[in-house]
């Protein structure tokens, strides 16, 4: 998915690199490879790929990632999938 992007400037994705120890693991979760290792340091080398689900900041040992997880696309989809599972399901017994 590199150079896929949703809109552009927009994410509120935030990286302390001065805190970061390299460990990888925000690369490793993220699902539209937002981050890069450069030397002993994550870095943002995809920023408007970021659909702000929040699985690098919740795996982050160090906390040097913040992100208002539940604000971007991720959020939209799964409510918008939500929304139609209860309208299918609506007046029928044991549906959801």
């Amino acid at each position: 998915m590199k150079g896929y992007s949703y809109l552009r400037n927009v994410a509120t994705l935030h990286l302390d690199q001065a805190a970061c120890t390299g460990c990888g693991k925000c690369e490793e979760v993220c699902p539209h490879q937002v981050f890069s290792l450069s030397g002993k340091r994550a870095q943002i080398s995809n920023f408007d790929a970021c659909m702000e689900c929040g699985a690098c900041a919740k795996n982050c040992p160090v906390a040097a990632i913040q992100v208002d997880a539940g604000v971007g696309c991720a959020s939209g989809i799964i409510n918008e999938w939500l929304r139609e599972r209860k309208f299918l399901c609506f007046g029928k017994k044991n549906c959801c």
